[in-house]
């Protein structure tokens, strides 16, 4: 036999070694089936269940589900947050605009992003928390985002979480979010989203616990169910999150039509559902559907809500079997769905075999999610009026004053369910970056949001932009006037809505003293929601709704304010004219409520904005006979026709024309974001479904419809202004 080298000799060794090794894996000897990783997920969680007892069962259903010791099942909160960014962390994180200007940017691939790298902050913080043992709230995977309801009435005031009115856009961009948070991985999930608040939920906030909605089926799913459908069918949604509101007389977290009906029989959903925060409790204090605690509880589950938030109900559910209101093995139908999202985000495996596992804490700010944080700030920013190009401005002007409540506001950038950056550039800041040393930038706060009652005396604020070049005032509103079931009870607000939505009154006169000035004046807006500004819109010069921009926002606005980048935005929801706009904020008929079904004329549509450039629209291709129940491509060719590079939104609507049966006034079908420079054209292309093409009937089922059709594409809503000056293109068809 020839003698082996001393390398081959090696190589043999260690050979023998890895075979060992693996052999030593493959083989390895687990005290519980649950624990080995080799094993199917369904036979690990199915050996996890099956070794509980009653007890421990009822635990692992709370929001902070204890650990079982004997078993070395770690404690688990399912309770946290990632609206825009991770929220509610002791760790410093990226901060992204709120959800409504998120929607403002119409751009899909940025809330991809945006949800994989806020994924990837939040799988630090736990893999970091995990390492420290601390399983406390706020630290987990399981994320009760997005706010998928349709933002219906601007008074809600957690309307600022949603991404608008339509549910085209919200479904779309929930999609987006979804399958960014959650990852590609084949086997474990990146993070857990979870889609909310089923369903027909948007406000009073101070009924929200008691009060019962009763709509059209038309309406339920024609604009209440659409998005749900898409993250639960369509983006396969890890979990879903029952809301506080009865409907048609049952708590929607024991509803027998969405929860069993359709969520869990037509939709299919395998997932995990969680109560929105005490709405079990809801049941029998509230809705007065449940006579006490354990019986509410057992209505619950026996209705597919397999984790209570907020409170301990589920507690009673040990004698809710005991004394047979429903059994262990329907417990156990709740705890196999909850297990299974742990085991599909490894918990339950060696750190080695996650590659999610094993990001570390160096990724929290890192500089890629920072320059998303202000390119989306950019993004979302709407131009709403631009009158003689007083926008952008000058960096050279010798003097610049920066006047209002939200112009150096913290507070306001950030909106709610949020996180805390290291850094945050507010509107002032911003400004000021932007401008050398040869610009005098002059700041007064002037008026706080509201007033106190007492008539303003502005003669020092007068003398103060005397001199000025221009005037940016920063107003609007802020997170601590609207939001979820807040203290607040002053003009204009009340419990986290508001009663008007009016512009503030004091800001509006501010407004008239600083334009009588004779100054060029730049109104920037942020918001949460519409706000009625028909005075602005008619006498300022220029007007830009920033909402809640996020960590940068205030550089965001400054790169705006002064050219360096073209704004591109688009409103997601109605702004009208005025309260007297809007129906009843209790009734949930969609009649003469949001683009789609309005009547009258808006201050703003849904789908507006400006841009620094001219886009002009022509060549619209789109066959003109339709065949029902096939696919169709459409094309329309956009023309940057003025003399700066941006960003064009592109939106494709639908307008049945003739029929005897209820149709929206037109529905928002596609929308791209593309970039083009001046003088360059570009295709933009969309396919339309079947169901893009259908209509919706009362059992949720997509209704092929024969007649005319108006196909529009453009920067807009179709109108004859539009059409005049070529910013959006229609053709009549008719479908066969």
């Amino acid at each position: 036999m020839r003698q082996l080298t001393a390398n081959k000799l090696l190589i043999l060794l260690l050979a023998v070694f890895v075979l060992s090794s693996v052999g030593f894996v493959k083989h390895k000897k687990y005290q519980y089936d649950f624990q080995n990783p080799s094993l199917s997920i369904d036979k690990r969680v199915n050996d996890l269940v099956g070794r509980l007892t009653l007890e421990e069962k009822v635990g692992q259903m709370l929001n902070a589900a204890p650990a079982v010791d004997r078993l070395g099942i770690p404690a688990y909160n399912w309770w946290n947050e990632c609206l825009h960014g991770v929220a509610r962390t002791p760790f410093k994180v990226t901060v992204y605009p709120q959800a409504i200007g998120m929607a403002a940017t119409f751009d899909k691939n940025s809330l991809h992003q945006m949800a994989d790298y806020t994924a990837e902050e939040g799988r630090a913080i736990n893999n970091e928390s995990v390492r420290k043992n601390d399983r406390k709230i706020y630290l987990g995977l399981t994320y009760w985002t997005p706010n998928i309801n349709i933002f219906r009435d601007p008074r809600w005031g957690r309307g600022q979480e949603t991404y608008g009115e339509d549910p085209y856009l919200t479904g779309s961009l929930g999609k987006a979010f979804v399958t960014g948070l959650q990852g590609n991985d084949p086997k474990y999930l990146k993070a857990a989203a979870c889609a909310k608040h089923y369903a027909v939920h948007s406000g009073p906030e101070s009924l929200r616990h008691e009060f019962n909605t009763d709509i059209s089926d038309y309406d339920l799913w024609d604009t209440y169910l659409p998005a749900f459908h898409n993250l639960v069918v369509n983006a396969k949604v890890a979990g879903v999150m029952c809301a506080y509101n009865a409907f048609k007389g049952q708590p929607c977290c024991g509803s027998d039509l969405l929860m069993n009906n359709i969520l869990r029989n037509d939709w299919n959903f395998k997932g995990y559902v969680t109560s929105d925060c005490w709405a079990i409790d809801d049941f029998y204090m509230h809705h007065k559907t449940s006579p006490d605690a354990e019986t509410a509880a057992a209505d619950a589950v026996l209705h597919g809500t397999d984790v209570e938030c907020g409170n301990v109900t589920y507690l009673s559910l040990v004698n809710a079997v005991k004394h047979g209101k429903l059994t262990e093995k329907q417990l156990d139908i709740s705890l196999k769905r909850l297990f299974t999202i742990r085991m599909r985000l490894g918990m339950f495996d060696p750190v080695d075999m996650v590659k999610y596992a094993q990001i570390n804490t160096d990724v929290l700010e890192s500089p890629a999610h920072k320059a998303h944080a202000l390119k989306m700030a950019r993004q979302s920013i709407v131009l709403l009026k631009n009158q003689n190009n007083t926008l952008p401005l000058s960096k050279h002007l010798k003097k610049i004053a920066v006047i209002g409540p939200n112009a150096d506001n913290s507070l306001s950038i950030l909106g709610n369910y949020n996180g805390r950056p290291s850094q945050l550039v507010t509107a002032l800041q911003g400004i000021k970056a932007k401008l050398g040393p040869e610009t005098e930038v002059v700041y007064d706060k002037a008026t706080d949001f509201i007033g106190d009652g007492t008539a303003p005396n502005y003669s020092g604020l007068i003398d103060s932009v005397k001199g000025a070049d221009a005037i940016i005032y920063v107003g609007g509103i802020a997170p601590q006037l609207e939001g979820e079931e807040m203290k607040v009870n002053k003009a204009g607000f009340s419990g986290g809505d508001r009663t008007s939505i009016a512009l503030p009154a004091i800001q509006t006169q501010l407004l008239k003293v600083l334009q009588s000035t004779g100054k060029p004046v730049v109104f920037v807006m942020m918001t949460g929601s519409a706000i009625a500004i028909p005075w602005e819109a008619e006498h300022i010069p220029a007007i830009l709704n920033a909402w809640y921009g996020g960590q940068d926002a205030g550089t965001a606005i400054a790169d705006v304010l002064f050219g360096d980048y073209n704004p591109a935005g688009r409103l997601p929801v109605t702004f009208y004219k005025n309260d007297s706009d809007l129906p009843s904020f209790t009734d949930y008929s969609m009649n003469n409520r949001t683009y789609r079904y309005f009547t009258g004329k808006p201050l703003y549509g849904f789908g507006y904005g400006l841009s620094y450039s001219n886009f002009k629209y022509d060549a619209l291709v789109v066959p003109q006979s339709i065949q029902a129940g096939k696919k169709v491509m459409v094309s329309v060719k956009v023309t940057n026709t003025g003399k700066m590079d941006g960003e064009e939104v592109t939106e494709l609507y639908l307008s049945h024309l003739g029929l005897k049966v209820k149709t929206p006034i037109r529905a928002l079908k596609g929308f791209e974001r593309t970039f083009i420079k001046a003088g360059q054209s570009k295709i933009i292309r969309f396919e339309l479904k079947p169901e893009d093409l259908s209509l919706t009937d009362s059992n949720g089922h997509y209704k092929e419809v024969r007649g005319k059709v108006i196909v529009s594409a453009g920067g807009s809503q179709p109108d004859e202004q539009t059409r005049k000056n070529k910013k959006t293109v229609s053709k009549e068809v008719i479908i066969s």
